[in-house]
């Protein structure tokens, strides 16, 4: 399969704490092809795609707080462009303050307009990614979600959906996938333990049928597929290893 596949950094956070150039190197070395950035350790942008070209890492996309979208997003352009990346994430909202309500939600996605419109501006893909929450429906009766993509056109928005979260919303992940063909380039993989819990799993040990995903996912127009587990019950190194050598076995990796 000819999908790269990466790591959210957010699994490794206090890894990178410690140690970013070291992290990285770890994560190349398992045999990771991609990165996806969730802060950047203080690291300037001309090194920091120095450090990636080194590796031989690419980081397609950057998980940015909505904060910094909204007040420094020429500065996270910048460092973007700089490192070569094609996407800005959006990688989470406080569902009270930005989605809950009908004016918070009309404020929210006015600002994501202006946003993508700037990132497009700039030769970048403005994108979002879910959590459960956002399955929450409106006063109008759809899904959140549904109702930030229906709003914001496909070439100023574009989903990196989150298919554990999909799953823990109680929705199919391959149905609802399927609905974003040519609108959802990035995915993130994350497995859902087996037992009652229904919390992070390494890929692979959980109950989400990846297999299947995996086959519709050139179809679909998927570009990056992204492990990331929020929290790992095991060392994270661990954890991530565990990942990539399972997607290595069934020749996604």
């Amino acid at each position: 399969m000819s999908i790269p596949v990466g790591l959210q950094l957010y699994t490794l956070r206090e890894e990178t704490e410690k140690d970013f150039v070291d992290t990285l190197q770890s994560v190349a070395d398992m045999g990771y092809q991609t990165v996806e950035f969730a802060g950047y350790g203080g690291i300037e942008a001309k090194e920091m795609k120095k450090i990636l070209d080194d590796l031989g890492l690419y980081a397609p996309s950057s998980h940015v707080p909505i904060e910094v979208l909204q007040h420094q997003l020429e500065n996270q352009i910048e460092y973007s462009l700089e490192i070569g990346s094609k996407y800005i994430v959006c990688p989470y909202l406080d569902v009270q303050t930005y989605l809950r309500g009908e004016q918070n939600l009309k404020t929210t996605l006015e600002s994501f307009k202006e946003i993508a419109a700037k990132c497009r501006d700039n030769g970048l893909q403005f994108a979002y990614h879910n959590h459960d929450f956002e399955f929450e429906k409106t006063e109008e009766g759809s899904y959140i979600l549904d109702r930030i993509y229906k709003s914001i056109d496909a070439n100023l928005l574009v989903a990196e959906l989150d298919l554990f979260w999909v799953k823990k919303a109680g929705l199919d992940p391959i149905e609802y996938l399927s609905s974003f063909k040519n609108r959802c380039p990035i995915i993130h993989i994350k497995d859902m333990t087996k037992d009652h819990r229904e919390t992070f799993a390494e890929v692979g040990q959980g109950i989400i049928d990846y297999l299947s995903i995996f086959k519709m996912a050139e179809n679909i127009g998927i570009e990056h597929f992204i492990v990331e587990q929020d929290v790992c019950e095991r060392p994270p190194l661990e954890s991530i290893k565990m990942s990539i050598n399972y997607l290595k076995s069934i020749g996604v990796a």
